[in-house]
This record gives C-alpha cells, structure tokens and sequence, in this order.
C-alpha cells in the first residue's frame, strides 16, 4: 500500500536541530481515524512527554469529525503512543541527561495504520536560526541568477 503523508511539522525543523527519528504508532479513536484520514490535523504546537513509562503526544490537533455527531473526541486530548519498552527507556535517559526534547515531524498512514514519525532533537539559539535564514535565502538567489545556466 505504502505511505501516504497526511500532516508535517514544519516549524520543528526551524526550531530544532534534529539528532535522532523514531516510528510509533498511536491509539486513535474511531472518528480520530477518519478526521486524520481527511487531513484535519495539526501537529504545530504539539510535543511529547514520557510518564510512568509510557509515551504521549500532547496539544495534536485532530478536528471533530462531522458525520459522527454523537461520538465526538476531544481534539486536543493527549494519545499514547505505541514503542517498545527498550526505546521509551532510552528516550527518557537521552531526555533527562542531556536536555534534549521530543517533537513530533510527520502524521502518516502506513499500510493503513496511522504512524507518527517523533524526533530526538535540541533547540537552536537565535542565531542559529538567523544564519540558516541567511543560508536559505543565498541558496534562493544563486538559483535565479543562474536560473537555466547551470546544467546538471
């Protein structure tokens, strides 16, 4: 069947310098599935934490899914996540010793089951994130001044 990409976090990729990308799967409702499957989702301001030995995503905006009327799901509640016990154990260790944080990159289906593509990353400081603006806007020039020169 193969992936298809439903949502992306593309401010993580902005925010973050990512270090290490994980798969989990995630507990879903039955009106979660078909909202996701529509495309309303948003994974901007979510994150996820580890309690009790167990991973959540926090703040994943699923929209109410409209035919379902009666049997509504909160859309900011927080899901489980679905890993093996060995790499919950070493996210926290990395999380706990180093500082460093769990994000969530992609939504996606694969072979018709929702996967959530979660990330060890580090925050970047101001100028790192003004410097890569800089890079991806010479990057942006160079590329319309030699706009057809160039050939590959």
């Amino acid at each position: 069947m193969g992936i298809k990409v439903v949502a992306t976090n593309k401010n993580a990729i902005h925010n973050y310098n990512i270090l290490e990308t994980y798969e989990a799967g995630i507990v879903l409702e039955g009106s979660e599935v078909k909202s996701i499957r529509e495309g309303s989702v948003n994974l901007r301001d979510s994150f996820i934490r580890i309690d009790n030995g167990e991973a959540f995503i926090y703040n994943m905006y699923i929209a109410p899914y409209k035919p379902a009327a009666k049997l509504q799901h909160n859309p900011y509640r927080k899901r489980k996540l679905l890993l093996h016990k060995r790499e919950i154990l070493k996210l926290m260790g990395k999380v706990q010793e180093k500082g460093l944080t769990l994000i969530p990159l992609k939504l996606y289906f694969k072979n018709g089951k929702a996967k959530l593509e979660i990330a060890l990353a580090k925050g970047k400081a101001k100028y790192e994130k003004r410097e890569a603006i800089k890079e991806r806007d010479m990057k942006r020039e160079l590329s319309k001044k030699y706009k057809g020169r160039i050939k590959l």
